[in-house]
């Protein structure tokens, strides 16, 4: 498709539903569209006690969005909401454009932006069991229209729009799957046994945790001002502070009204973070919503099970904060990842984190036993390593996780 296409947004406002949160809501549907490739030439809201069971919004509104499409050239309206099928069919047919949702928009940016194998697939699945119930009356449309947003699949495909086929596809898609979920589930299990220390960072979209990650790892993971950068969980090595060896993940961001179908689609990513042994929660404190958000994300990580997880809050992008900022949790930090002495804050505090849940230990180690010393280096946080020539061996003093077999070696 040439250009980008122009796009007509939608929002219904409910009388108890706070101004600055539908705004917030408002704003993140325009990104979520210029993400998407969307130009928005015009946005229509309504004030409006109860959804329309037929047609979301009432006649004389959807004339006005007709009207507003013939005159803006609008070729697509985005709807700020979930709509049912019966919906999606007769607004399209009242306004005469092709209409999409909000998960639909979702959807199409995680197929745009999917990297991996897993994650195509996984994008696909979503997509297609999402179109199905919404085909009738839509197929021969998006066959004629051959494109745009909502018609793509991963990796630069057309979304397949037969109802068979999708029925087949989907079958074919789901045993592809076992078999990758079975090799990721494995390659965790190795880590697992190799006890290696993982953290995850996560956060809203846009917070600044590809940024965080690539500083830490010096890795080019992709990032770009855009929601939705990171779709494939990326895992790195890293130092903290004391030498201690981590591994870090970095993983698709949070958002508010996230459909069940599509944390379902992205269970692969999300269980990295119920792997994880600590949790890093970027926020973006500039953000006008940005409490709202918060809640989302810590309310989506204990309907993971990830809660009870160690966790260090990070308030980012403090040079764009008013200077009343109050932090809402504790332990926290206010940075700019951006700053270099601000990261060393971060995995400083960390380590201090780590510290109050871990065991403290002592422990002499002779000389000739080196590959436990390794051990210790690698497993555990070391604050002080002396080595005594009249003994032959290295007094350590540091910290280690309460549920580590090392912890058995220390009187």
């Amino acid at each position: 498709m040439q250009g980008k296409e122009r796009v007509i947004l939608v929002a219904r406002k409910d009388p108890n539903e706070e101004e600055k949160r539908f705004n917030s809501s408002l704003e993140e549907l325009q990104s979520l569209t210029e993400t998407a490739d969307g130009d928005v030439c015009k946005v229509i809201t309504q004030k409006r006690d109860r959804v329309h069971p037929a047609t979301y919004l009432g006649e004389g509104k959807l004339e006005e969005i007709k009207a507003a499409a013939l005159e803006t050239e609008a070729e697509l309206i985005i709807f700020n909401d979930e709509l049912t099928p019966g919906q999606l069919r007769n607004i399209s047919d009242k306004v005469e454009r092709r209409v999409l949702d909000r998960s639909q928009l979702i959807l199409d940016i995680f197929a745009s932006r999917a990297r991996t194998k897993e994650g195509k697939l996984q994008v696909e699945l979503a997509q297609l069991q999402y179109l199905l119930p919404r085909l009738a009356g839509q197929g021969a449309e998006l066959s004629r229209l051959g494109g745009g947003i909502g018609t793509r699949g991963p990796g630069e495909t057309k979304l397949e729009t037969d109802r068979r086929h999708i029925r087949r596809r989907i079958d074919d898609i789901k045993k592809r799957l076992n078999s990758v979920v079975k090799q990721r589930e494995q390659y965790r299990q190795r880590r697992k046994e190799n006890r290696a220390f993982q953290i995850a960072i996560v956060g809203y979209t846009n917070a600044g945790k590809s940024t965080f990650f690539n500083r830490v790892t010096e890795s080019d993971s992709y990032e770009e001002n855009l929601l939705f950068a990171t779709l494939d969980p990326l895992t790195r090595q890293m130092s903290l502070p004391s030498g201690f060896q981590a591994l870090i993940s970095d993983t698709v961001g949070f958002i508010q009204d996230l459909p069940t179908t599509l944390i379902a689609a992205f269970r692969s990513t999300l269980e990295e973070v119920t792997e994880a042994d600590f949790i890093l929660h970027m926020v973006d404190a500039s953000h006008p919503d940005h409490l709202q958000q918060e809640k989302t994300v810590l309310r989506l990580l204990d309907e993971l099970g990830a809660g009870q997880l160690p966790m260090l809050t990070v308030y980012n992008k403090k040079d764009l904060l008013r200077e009343d900022f109050i932090p809402e949790t504790y332990p926290s930090l206010t940075v700019s990842v951006h700053d270099r002495i601000d990261l060393k804050r971060i995995l400083d505090k960390i380590e201090v984190v780590l510290k109050e849940e871990w065991h403290e230990y002592d422990v002499f180690i002779p000389a000739s036993e080196g590959k436990r010393l390794q051990q210790f280096k690698k497993f555990s946080m070391i604050i002080s390593m002396d080595f005594y020539e009249d003994k032959e061996g290295y007094a350590l003093h540091g910290f280690i996780h309460p549920d580590h077999p090392l912890k058995h070696q220390i009187l």
